[in-house]
């Protein structure tokens, strides 16, 4: 059998810059986000689960950045998105790993070329129902998109779920691999009484008041359970709280980072996830027209 070949990461890089028609030296996606410091502190469970040097439950710092999906960031807040957290874990040893976190809960494909036309037929929705009928193994995790409103005008980013879409190998102490997966759960919080256009404005507001916090849940795999597809549908995994984000206050542009879900550390492995060992690449070649 011949494996069909992989979209070249240039030819990607343009065609999503094309469907945007975002600025030159903004990100591909995500072009509109800001910076956050905070501290990730996990639980006796997760320490007892793996042994990377963030899972010890001492307070780790984090950076997080919450963002607006889209490929330019002219585009108002109140227009509906998916809407994304992304968080870089800096380890006490100075390493540091990232975990990509977005609002829709299901990733459509494992195809790199079928990410991207979805991407341009849904900036032209006229098309969308003729992709759909085209792709009708994508249609099950678009329809959970639909229902899950992952596409929504939030009242603020501390108000979804965001879902890291890739499972990662957790070695633990005795050199055991588990696969888990994470949910970004936020915990319970008042909402402002006015009404903000500008969710960053929201937020600098809601920081002023204390700190966000974010509850990091885990879904470790069962039997049957494939972790080397963001398609799959687990469904015999066990969950357990694996520890807490706490955001405390916005911070300067950090411009050029890169929020790599790949990049990873002793302790954590990656999967044979198509989309997660293809992202790299990208990622190299949007930073490389951001710089």
């Amino acid at each position: 059998m011949i494996e069909p070949a992989v979209l070249d990461p240039r030819q990607a890089i343009d065609r999503l810059r094309a469907a945007f028609r975002g600025p030159d030296r903004h990100r591909t996606l995500h072009a509109k986000g800001r910076f956050y410091a905070g501290t990730f502190t996990a639980t006796p469970e997760a320490t007892a689960l793996g042994r990377a040097g963030h899972l010890t439950g001492d307070p780790v710092p984090v950076l997080v950045r919450w963002s607006n999906a889209g490929g330019n960031a002219e585009v108002p807040d109140r227009v509906p998105d998916i809407r994304g957290m992304a968080v870089k874990f800096r380890l006490p040893d100075g390493t540091e790993t990232d975990l990509l976190g977005q609002t829709s809960r299901r990733f459509p494909t494992d195809s790199p070329e079928e990410f991207v036309a979805m991407t341009e037929a849904s900036r032209r929705p006229a098309t969308l129902p003729l992709f759909m009928l085209r792709h009708p193994r994508m249609v099950p995790a678009m329809l959970d998109g639909l229902r899950s409103k992952a596409v929504s005008t939030p009242a603020s980013f501390a108000e979804p779920t965001y879902y890291p879409i890739h499972a990662y190998g957790w070695r633990d102490a005795g050199d055991r691999l588990s696969w888990v997966r994470y949910v970004f759960a936020p915990q319970p919080s008042e909402r402002l009484p006015e009404r903000y256009d500008d969710l960053f404005a929201e937020m600098a507001d809601r920081l002023a008041r204390g700190p966000v916090r974010y509850d990091v849940r885990l879904q470790v795999a069962g039997p049957g359970d494939d972790p080397h597809s963001a398609v799959s549908v687990w469904k015999h995994a066990r969950e357990l709280l694996g520890g807490t984000i706490e955001v405390t206050e916005e911070l300067p542009d950090q411009d050029p980072v890169v929020f790599d879900p790949a990049r990873v550390v002793d302790g954590i492995e990656l999967s044979d996830d198509p989309i997660l060992r293809y992202r790299p690449s990208a990622y190299s070649e949007s930073i490389a027209r951001r710089t």
